[in-house]
């Protein structure tokens, strides 16, 4: 709580305190209700009492009653206000810090993961406070109190406290010692039913398409059940201790009142004795009765106070794991840290400088010793076979990631050292997997924040360049139409040609295709190149590719063998000269046709 505390808004912390001082006169007012039962209860055993004295002691236990009650209320409020206030600024400081977060952390954590952080384990939090501010602050002062209320009073009676303090309290340790355990696993199953249920939405077309929605099925009623079954334990625990408090409460008031009964018979009445002696062993008697009315209060006030302290303790371990899991995010020292630079001497180049680079965690190199140049205007191509290194090289531009050695250049500077803004308004990166929004088509074209304002003419010139213009104004509402959220509702060609529309709209120096021409027909594959080689002259363009009719007529090829460079040069060079190069190229076209093509 304290630390809780230390992360709050001062506006926050004076709440807080309010919430202390208004709990104090709470308590204040509860205790005093068995002093009023106690004079109550005098006043029925005296035989000379008004009968106004009863309606002053009741109208006192409802004046208290009523203040308890509205201060109950407030803190309730303002409890649940700094919680959500709390709960508002770690979402928003947790989503800014995922925000930044490199795609090496991303990959860490795992997309799930970070979801159930971002919410459930939130959530855990705010709960902890809501219900902190009111129980656990409210149960040590009452208890505290109500034991200074009843020392001193009977020794007897204390005794039946005391062991009833001690069931209860042996009763929280055994709990919480079986219960912690428990709370701990919970957070990582929910991780792993989000990520199920995550896997499941994302590939339904492959489950569907290879009949797996039984085996789906299966593998989340494995990880549900799991997570039931622990939820089951921790709740059948804290269904244990109701029935434990009730009886111990009861035992409580049997101990006491059996005790006090045998206090009050031990005040003997003279029957012999004059009549003044004989009404002060009543009076004795009835003040006593009193004592026994409201030790019982008190007793049961203390035991109240232990079980809202065993409440708490029960939510804390599992809040404490989702602080945790909030923290390590948090807490991440993020690989990739933006630069300061906002100015450059050149304009639209790329360089790599032996550039090499390794994954965290990972045993070798996947990239090794890269050195290559793309000037102004040029389009330098990259192919390889799976797994050799082109997309992670163009990430290495993006800044997906750092280079491990050597340098990675644009415009004359290493891109470490510009500011994340001007890095991304010189260069469009369009990654393997296009990624639309829920919005309409005018609002993924224009998405985003660059140097210049996208316009309406920026987005149809470039839906014109991206061969998209056609079956946007097809549908119903042209620019205006909606597209459903990662793109549902168009087609994967359809998808990628308004990814690249977004990118071109943006103006940048330097377009990055990682293989973003996949889902495209081969007419509109070139017709698309040739439109970006004519309307946008003086566009760097550095393209990941998989066919050679896509990169064919590249100023320069890049050839990657296990990460390495195979070779560099034009396909004609490149067919003469790498061997790596003219096995790929013979195994999609023929000798002829490629001389055909040529």
């Amino acid at each position: 709580m304290l630390h809780i505390l230390k992360n709050m808004k001062p506006r926050d912390r004076w709440l807080a305190l309010v919430c202390l001082l208004l709990v104090c006169g709470q308590v204040y007012f509860d205790l005093r209700l068995p002093d009023y039962t106690a004079e109550i209860t005098v006043l029925i055993s005296s035989e000379v009492t008004e009968l106004s004295e009863y309606y002053s002691a009741g109208a006192k236990m409802l004046g208290c009653a009523l203040c308890s009650a509205v201060m109950t209320v407030i803190v309730g409020y303002f409890a649940a206000r700094i919680a959500s206030d709390f709960s508002f600024d770690v979402r928003a400081k947790l989503f800014n810090k995922v925000s930044a977060l490199g795609a090496g952390e991303i990959k860490k954590f795992s997309t799930a993961s970070l979801i159930t952080r971002t919410t459930n384990d939130i959530t855990q939090i705010q709960m902890l406070i809501a219900m902190g501010l009111q129980m656990m602050l409210r149960a040590p002062i009452m208890a505290i109190w109500a034991i200074i209320k009843i020392v001193g009073k009977s020794w007897q009676l204390s005794v039946v406290v005391a062991a009833a303090v001690v069931i209860v309290v042996t009763s929280m340790i055994i709990l919480l010692a079986v219960m912690i355990p428990k709370f701990r696993i919970v957070q990582k199953q929910v991780d792993g039913v989000n990520r199920i249920t995550q896997e499941n939405l994302n590939g339904i077309r492959v489950v569907r398409a290879f009949n797996a929605e039984k085996y789906q099925e299966e593998k989340f009623d494995g990880a549900n059940t799991s997570l039931m079954k622990t939820q089951l334990f921790t709740g059948r625990g804290m269904a244990i201790l109701s029935p434990i408090m009730m009886f111990v409460q009861s035992c409580v008031s049997v101990g006491i009142y059996y005790v006090g009964a045998r206090l009050i018979n031990n005040i003997n009445v003279p029957l012999n004795g004059t009549v003044s002696e004989m009404m002060l062993a009543v009076s004795d008697r009835a003040t006593m009765l009193g004592e026994v009315v409201s030790f019982s209060s008190y007793a049961l006030y203390v035991i109240m106070s232990f079980v809202m302290l065993l409440m708490i303790f029960m939510m804390l371990p599992r809040a404490q794991v989702s602080a945790n899991r909030i923290n390590e995010v948090i807490d991440c020292d993020i690989a990739v840290q933006e630069g300061k630079e906002t100015k450059a001497s050149e304009t639209g180049t790329v360089e790599f400088k032996d550039v090499s680079f390794r994954y965290p965690d990972a045993s070798e190199d996947c990239l090794k010793h890269i050195s290559f140049q793309a000037k102004k205007g040029e389009t330098v191509a990259f192919i390889g076979a799976t797994g050799s290194g082109k997309s992670t090289l163009a990430g290495l531009v993006a800044r997906l990631y750092d280079a491990t050695s050597g340098k990675v250049l644009v415009d004359g500077k290493e891109v470490s050292g510009y500011s994340f803004e001007t890095l991304y308004n010189k260069i469009g990166y369009i990654p393997q997997k296009a990624t639309l929004f829920a919005d309409t088509v005018e609002g993924n074209i224009s998405f985003g924040k660059s140097a210049q304002k996208v316009t309406t003419d920026d987005v149809e010139k470039a839906l014109d360049i991206a061969q998209a213009s056609d079956f946007v104004h097809a549908m119903d509402d042209g620019l205006q139409s909606h597209i459903s959220q990662s793109g549902s509702n168009v087609s994967g060609g359809q998808k990628q040609r308004l990814a690249i529309a977004r990118t071109i709209a943006r103006k940048p120096e330097i377009l990055i295709f990682d293989d973003s021409f996949s889902a495209l027909d081969y007419k509109t594959d070139r017709i698309l190149r040739q439109r970006i080689k004519t309307d946008l002259k003086g566009t760097t363009c550095l393209i990941v590719a998989q066919r050679i009719g896509t990169i064919r007529h590249a100023d320069r090829i890049v050839v990657l063998d296990n990460g390495a460079v195979a070779g560099i040069g034009t396909h004609e060079e490149l067919m003469k000269n790498c061997e790596v190069y003219k096995q790929i190229a013979l195994s999609q076209l023929s000798a002829d046709e490629l001389a055909a093509n040529a």
